[in-house]
């Protein structure tokens, strides 16, 4: 890998709801503060993400992201095999190299089409699997570990003070 210069890419997806999520935070005792959120058409959204890393080079994510809206029909569930490949050959282009792609069992990584697609790219691309049940062993999983405990950083104040909260002064 070294003597090609190729990127060494971790590839991910996850999923995340689109309603607010549930954070801890500190307040008086006995005064729990609370936001009142509604679920109501919250929808979800479906990341796919690469860690990239070469010696020498700065690492990168690389990310796309669907949003799926609660009760629509006809739309995409998730990434597909022709949107992975679409997503190796943006990375190919931004990189500029070889890829050495590793990534998961997934049964979209493994079906016919998906091995046809990455047949097409054998030019520049090798491929690894990592073994069942080893999330320890992709960097991308902490990206989403990462992005999921933070979300709780992102969620709107309320424009009205809590009942439980003392008012300031």
């Amino acid at each position: 890998m070294r003597e090609q210069r190729a990127w060494l890419v971790f590839e991910d997806e996850s999923g995340q709801s689109l309603r607010p999520p549930k954070a801890r935070t500190w307040s008086r005792i006995g005064c729990s503060p609370q936001v009142r959120v509604s679920g109501k058409g919250s929808g979800r959204i479906s990341l796919v993400g690469m860690v990239c890393a070469r010696v020498g080079e700065r690492t990168r994510l690389i990310y796309r992201m669907l949003v799926h809206h609660s009760g629509r029909r006809g739309e995409k569930p998730g990434f597909r095999e022709r949107d992975f490949a679409r997503l190796l050959d943006a990375a190919h282009q931004q990189l500029g190299g070889n890829i050495v792609l590793v990534w998961d069992n997934s049964s979209q990584h493994k079906d016919a089409l998906m091995r046809d697609l990455l047949a097409a790219r054998t030019r520049w691309l090798i491929v690894f699997r990592l073994p069942a049940y080893a999330p320890d062993l992709n960097p991308a999983e902490g990206v989403w570990a990462n992005l999921k405990n933070d979300l709780g950083n992102l969620l709107p104040a309320p424009s009205t003070p809590s009942p439980n909260w003392p008012a300031p002064g």
